[in-house]
This record gives C-alpha cells, structure tokens and sequence, in this order.
C-alpha cells in the first residue's frame, strides 16, 4: 500500500459566538471534533452526513481556506499533504505559503449558479487558475481551455459565452473544467450535484468518474445522499455532530455498518415502491424519532 496523499490528525474547527453590549465570546461551535483519517491518492471518499454535521467545514479546513469567510473561526490539528518524498502541513503555512501547493487542492462548489462570475467569459473563468498559478503562454492557455471544455463535454464555441447562457450541469461542468485547470492531485466536490436535477445529477457523477480515472485525482465526493455516494465511492467517510463515527470501504458501510447513526442514515434511503410507500414512511419516522 501506498503512503497516504492526505494525513488528517486531530482536526478541530470553532466557531465562536459573540453577543452582549461589547460582543464578548458568550459560546462556541465545534463544527469538527478531533477529526483523523488517511486518505489514499486515486481514490475518492464519500463524506456523508445530515446538514451541520460539520462537512462542508471538514473540507475548507483541508484546503485551508476558512477564514477567508471566518475569520474570527479556530482550526487545530494537521493536515498533511504528500509533495514528492515528503509531507507538507497545510494549516501552518501563511497565506503566501499556501500558495504553492494551492495548485494541488481544487474545490468544486455545491451551487454552480453562484460560484462562476456572471460578468466573465466562461473561457476566462477557467483561464484565470491558469494566470495565477502557472507561466504558460496565452496560446498555451486558450489550447488547454479548449481541452478541458472538450474534457467536461463541452465545445471551444461555447467558451465566448457568460455562465447564465447555460444549464445547472451545464455550469457546473464549467466549475469541474475550472477545477482540473491547475492539474490537481486533490479535488473537494461539496455536494456538486445537490442543486441539480435528478436526470443531470447522474450525467455530472459519470463525468466525475471517468475524470478520475483518466487523472489519477483523489476526491472528497461531499454529499448528504447515501444513494448518490454508494454509487461514486470506494471509501466511506461518516459524520455526526462534527465527528467522524465510521470510515469503511462502500462495501462494507452498506452491507455491515456498526455505528448506529450509520444505520439509521441507511434505514433513511428512499425506496422506489410506491406500493409500500405509508408503511415505509411511518417506519422512517419511527426510527429517526
């Protein structure tokens, strides 16, 4: 077995809440508890859990990014990245550090409505990783755009045209193409299909898979849908009030789970029978209560 690409020790992320006259600290969140875990380069990891369960949180501290929105928040821990021969902690870099290895971690964003800018040419949106992290040439840049639009199902002609001429999927493969620009080892999908229709969702995961293998990426596949990550995932990650309560193979979560939240996420999957329907909601509703 391979040294793992992620080594995640004792991750902890606070929200502090301020209140009162002077907005002194009266409470804070744990929005993830002392969270470790390996991760293996190539494959991809469901993250599943209810909302607030902490993974949305869980994968902005990986890439370090959370103060950007909080600053006031409190990551501790490590997160170890492999480059080359050695292992590089994330979180103890500054933000000009960071910027090295900011080309090996991409994130893919749940809402692909609001994470492209309206006012740029989607051959722009996915050329601007390009500007920023690389010295490619400008042809260097419209060759690989055109690549990676190809790569996501899309044509070069549909690079002169702003995100609001396109389709949920449609956006959010712009989003995937965006992602891939910088050749990373590591990609964060949070819940990238959730906005979506359920005809497109799968047509997104497919595209997802066949990027994987074709690049060798490891990925965070972030969702609440156990239906949707069984069918994306090698490895299982699951989360509870910020920690992590089981972390198996797919296999293994779905035929023999041993934690009990795990079972009930599993008792909670819709069943296309509408026959049974009544009696499988009362059984739901009995076993989450």
């Amino acid at each position: 077995m391979s040294d793992p690409i992620l080594k995640i020790k004792n991750l902890s992320v606070e929200f502090p809440l301020f209140g009162g006259i002077l907005q002194r600290e009266v409470a804070k969140v744990n929005a993830v508890k002392n969270l470790s875990v390996n991760i293996e380069q190539g494959k991809t990891i469901g993250i599943v859990g209810e909302s607030g369960s902490g993974k949305s949180t869980f994968g902005k501290a990986i890439l370090n990014v959370l103060k950007l929105t909080a600053p006031d928040v409190r990551v501790s821990g490590e997160v170890w990245l492999k480059e080359g021969n050695e292992y590089i902690d994330i979180l103890s870099l500054s933000k000009q550090e960071l910027q090295v290895y900011r080309p090996k971690m991409q994130m893919i964003f749940q809402d692909p409505f609001s994470s492209l800018n309206p006012r740029m040419l989607v051959k722009d949106i996915i050329k601007e990783p390009l500007d920023i992290h690389t010295d490619l040439s400008i042809k260097d840049k419209i060759d690989k755009v055109n690549m990676l639009l190809e790569k996501v199902g899309l044509s070069k002609e549909q690079s002169t045209r702003y995100p609001h001429e396109f389709s949920g999927g449609q956006r959010q493969r712009i989003g995937i193409a965006r992602a891939l620009a910088t050749e990373p080892k590591i990609v964060i999908a949070d819940e990238p299909v959730s906005a979506l229709d359920v005809s497109i969702q799968a047509q997104v995961i497919n595209l997802m898979m066949d990027l994987q293998e074709e690049f060798n990426l490891t990925i965070l596949f972030i969702a609440h849908d156990l239906s949707v990550v069984k069918h994306i995932s090698e490895e299982i990650a699951v989360m509870y009030l910020g920690e992590l309560v089981e972390f198996n193979s797919t296999q293994k979560i779905f035929s023999e789970p041993k934690h009990s939240y795990t079972k009930k996420l599993l008792k909670a999957i819709p069943i296309p029978d509408p026959a049974n329907r009544d009696e499988r909601k009362k059984e739901r509703i009995k076993t989450l209560s």
